[in-house]
Formats: C-alpha cells, sequence, structure tokens
C-alpha cells in the first residue's frame, strides 16, 4: 500500500470503527485475565486447595521479605483467580487492574527481575484498564447506569 492510500485509509476512520475502544479493553481485560487466571490454576489441585509445590516456590524460588511464604502463596493465589475473574466480567476493573499490575512490579523488582519484557506486557495490557476502565461491554457500564438512576 503506498503512503498516501494508508494515509487516506487511517483518516477515514475506518480503523476505528474497526478497532474500537470498547473491543480493545475487552481484548486487553480477556488477554491479561487468562495469563494471570491460568498461572494460579498451576497452584491449586480442584477449586482452590493449594499444592504442596506452591508453597515450596514462594518458601525457595520466590522468597519474599517481608510476607510469610504461605501467606504469599495464598495472598497470590487467591489473587490470580479473583481478579481475572472480575476482569473478564468488567467488575470493578480498575482496582483489579491496579491490584495486578501490583502484584507485576512486586515479580519484576522482587521476583524476576530479568523478566523485564514480560513483565512490560502485561503492564501495556493493565494500564489502558486503569486509565479507562472496562469500557462498554463491563458490569462497570451496567453497574454506572443503574447507579445514576
Amino acid at each position: 500500500m503506498n503512503p498516501q492510500a494508508s494515509k487516506t485509509f487511517s483518516n477515514s476512520g475506518t480503523l476505528e470503527r474497526v478497532l474500537p475502544p470498547t473491543l480493545l479493553l475487552l481484548v486487553a481485560r480477556v488477554g491479561i485475565a487468562a495469563i494471570f487466571f491460568l498461572s494460579g490454576r498451576t497452584k491449586v489441585t480442584g477449586l482452590l486447595t493449594l499444592k504442596p509445590a506452591t508453597y515450596d516456590l514462594f518458601q525457595y524460588e520466590y522468597a519474599l521479605p517481608l510476607v510469610p511464604f504461605d501467606i504469599a502463596a495464598q495472598a497470590a493465589t487467591w489473587s490470580e483467580h479473583l481478579f481475572p475473574i472480575m476482569l473478564v466480567l468488567g467488575l470493578f476493573t480498575r482496582g483489579a487492574a491496579l491490584a495486578l499490575l501490583g502484584m507485576t512490579t512486586v515479580i519484576q523488582l522482587l521476583v524476576y527481575p530479568d523478566a523485564w519484557p514480560t513483565h512490560l506486557s502485561w503492564a501495556g495490557l493493565l494500564l489502558p484498564l486503569i486509565a479507562y476502565g472496562g469500557g462498554s461491554l463491563s458490569l462497570d457500564r451496567l453497574l454506572g447506569r443503574f447507579c445514576s438512576r
């Protein structure tokens, strides 16, 4: 495509109609939710019974300062289940995204500092959700309309 045709296509608003902000926010919500939820599922058996290996992981590999490993394991595992579900539903989206960004920051600074490209991509999905919320295809929007009546 020549530069003039590309400029015309972009200026026509076609891309904005094909990729509206609501769709972009939905994809961000589901994408980052899948990453965290699937990570959480590796730490449990059944619904939410933490595996012994999860406690070992937090005690020996993650070894977070200031937080006992058993509490950290439970908090992280619950967070990896609860907040992604909230994101998929678009329920309290900004808070859920902020919690996962906090978790990402802890992982980056204290656990895997060399994994910054991965963590930066997670932040790239979480930051628009913090800034703009869940979009019009979210329970946040539905609750907002209901509460404003």
